[in-house]
C-alpha cells in the first residue's frame, strides 16, 4: 500500500503580509509554501535537521506559483503539500485554498535535489534515506 504523501495546514495571514492593494503580497507565498513543506517533511521525521543529519542538504532548484485569486487578510488558507516525485528529486506540488469557500488561491511546486554534504556534489538518484523515511521504492 502506498502511504499518504501529503499533508495539509491552515493559516490566516498576518496583517504584516498584506500589500498596498490589501491582498497578501504575491512574495509571501513562498513563506507559506515553506511552512506546509516543513510540515509535510516532519510528518516523516525527515524535515531539515534530519535531512542535514542524513548527510544530505536539499536545496530547491525550482520553483513555480501560479496565483489564481487573490488571498485577503483575516481570511484562512488551507495548504496542501504533496510529494509527487522522490526517485531523482525530491518535487512537491502545493495547493493553496480558500478555507471557507475552498476556492483555488494558488497552485504552485518545487524542486529539490540531493547535495552530499561530505563532498558537496549533486546525487543524481535521491538517497535511499529519503525512499526509506517516506516509505516508498523508487519508482
Amino acid at each position: 500500500m502506498k502511504p499518504e504523501l501529503h499533508h495539509e495546514i491552515e493559516l490566516t495571514p498576518p496583517f504584516h503580509d498584506i500589500d498596498l492593494m490589501e491582498v497578501v503580497w504575491h512574495g509571501h507565498y513562498v513563506k507559506y509554501l515553506e511552512l506546509a513543506r516543513c510540515a509535510l517533511l516532519a510528518k516523516f521525521n525527515y524535515d531539515y535537521p534530519q535531512m542535514l543529519a542524513s548527510g544530505f542538504a536539499w536545496p530547491v532548484v525550482d520553483m513555480r506559483l501560479k496565483y489564481v485569486q487573490p488571498a485577503l487578510y483575516g481570511k484562512t488558507l488551507k495548504i496542501r503539500a504533496e510529494i509527487t516525485e522522490w526517485e531523482n528529486r525530491l518535487r512537491i506540488d502545493y495547493l493553496i485554498r480558500d478555507a471557507a469557500t475552498g476556492r483555488k488561491v494558488n497552485q504552485a511546486h518545487t524542486i529539490q535535489v540531493a547535495v552530499s554534504l561530505a563532498t558537496k556534489e549533486l546525487q543524481y538518484v535521491c538517497p535511499p534515506v529519503l525512499w526509506q523515511r517516506l516509505g516508498v521504492k523508487p519508482e
